[in-house]
């Protein structure tokens, strides 16, 4: 772990379920944050425990340009007033509803900044913003994962601290402000308030902050995993026309568990261990091919981002020592792609959270034997039907059948009909991440 500087505009460097791995790095606190305390973990139940002093952050001086990292104080714990007022608030909206929570990858978008008329604004800068993020691939080729859900925080004025300068102070929900720890680009939030409205909805998976406003801005939190289930922070503009791409860059950490692909000159060479994110390694194009490591069965191939898979130097903030997969993806610079290993990783993230299929005849109850079974799959997903185990062919692909058709007996004993949903893309060749890519439903049939 490279060593963190206290210094603004320096880096700054730290980290659904068993299968989450350390978040790499995230998105940001609050200018007013640096008045009132801004951000750090909460966990869902009471007592908070003792907060953080500080908490990593990554954040972007300009669309286009290389992320840096710096080091913020960490928000301190409610007060019995503050509790009250986020109990009282806070209702929930489904913007996008692609099936049951427990199926899909929940996405969470809360708003600052909105007063209680703004709230239909809000959900409108939702829809806006999530259009955006789910045009970049794979999210495009992935969107029946996602629901989408809007937490409305009511704030008392509209807009949000340090907009349009370090002067602006705004009383909102969350305390989002720019200027953080001086930095105009770094848009704060406190983020134990985050918490508290982040677990409104049922099962956050990732939570991104909306400010009102149409400054270029926003974050990530490096150093959060939260106990209502999401990994990182971020933050973004609601009315910027590029802060989506803070938004994609973030969710390549969280989701992804990719690395940064920048450096900065002053951390000279790395002579530490292998490190663990599948995107930046200590090997060469050479060993990586010869060990069979990491990215491997990508190189030589063709990259979204443009350019050939290899190993090039620097990435993981050293200039020297360490290796990433491509010369220039989003891990690197806001409004590029993800490249390979990279979007192999996102698929990978997004099935952490989702099922490859969503049963749509509920599996707790037997079925009867006449009786149809369906399910909802995306398009290009392959479906195969059995029977006590043993494959129907003729119903391969279909997404409703009939037990008795499938072949299931009429001799009153129960049997067991499970239906097996495979995403066939080239896109993962990592067999171990491929594991993700299949899921199984089972009912049991009587009568």
């Amino acid at each position: 772990m490279p060593p963190t500087h206290r210094i603004s505009g320096t880096p700054g460097r730290a980290r659904r379920t068993p299968l989450r791995i350390a978040l790499s790095a995230g998105i940001a606190l609050t200018a007013a944050a640096v008045a009132t305390g801004p951000a750090g973990t909460a966990t869902a139940a009471d007592p908070e425990p003792a907060a953080a002093k500080a908490q990593h952050v990554e954040y972007f001086t300009g669309p286009g340009a290389h992320p840096r990292h710096t080091e913020v104080p960490a928000s301190a714990a409610l007060s019995p007033s503050e509790r009250a007022k986020i109990k009282g608030d806070g209702d929930v909206v489904p913007i996008v509803r692609a099936g049951p929570t427990n199926t899909k990858l929940d996405v969470v978008f809360i708003g600052d900044g909105y007063t209680a008329s703004q709230q239909a604004d809000f959900h409108a800068d939702v829809r806006a913003k999530w259009a955006k993020i789910s045009a970049v691939e794979p999210y495009a080729s992935y969107k029946s994962l996602f629901n989408v859900w809007a937490v409305d925080a009511v704030s008392r004025q509209s807009g949000v601290s340090g907009d349009p300068t370090n002067g602006t102070v705004k009383d909102t929900a969350l305390g989002s402000a720019f200027f953080c720890d001086g930095i105009e680009r770094l848009l704060c939030v406190d983020t134990n308030k985050v918490e508290s409205y982040a677990k409104k909805a049922a099962d956050p998976d990732l939570v991104i902050v909306l400010a009102n406003s149409t400054k270029y801005g926003g974050a990530g939190y490096n150093d959060i995993t939260s106990p209502s289930g999401y990994d990182g922070i971020a933050t973004a503009s609601s009315d910027n026309a590029q802060s989506d791409q803070v938004a994609v860059h973030e969710t390549g950490h969280s989701l992804g568990k990719l690395a940064d692909e920048y450096w900065y000159d002053e951390y000279g060479t790395y002579t530490g261990a292998e490190p663990w994110e599948a995107n930046i390694s200590k090997l060469t194009a050479a060993q990586l091919t010869a060990q069979k490591k990491k990215w491997y069965r990508w190189i030589g191939q063709t990259s979204p981002d443009g350019g050939t898979v290899g190993a090039y130097e620097g990435g993981g903030y050293y200039p020297r020592g360490l290796y990433r997969p491509t010369a220039d993806s989003i891990m690197r610079t806001l409004g590029r792609a993800f490249n390979l290993p990279g979007r192999e990783a996102m698929i990978a993230g997004f099935h952490r959270h989702a099922s490859v299929v969503t049963a749509e005849t509920p599996t707790d109850r037997a079925v009867r034997r006449d009786a149809k079974v369906r399910v909802r799959v995306a398009d290009g997903i392959r479906l195969r039907w059995s029977v006590d185990g043993r494959e129907t062919k003729a119903a391969r692909g279909d997404t409703a059948v009939v037990p008795r058709s499938l072949g299931v007996p009429g001799d009153g004993r129960t049997h067991t009909v499970t239906v097996r949903a495979t995403d066939p893309t080239d896109a993962v060749r990592d067999p171990r991440l491929r594991t993700l890519l299949t899921d199984t439903l089972t009912w049991q049939v009587r009568r």
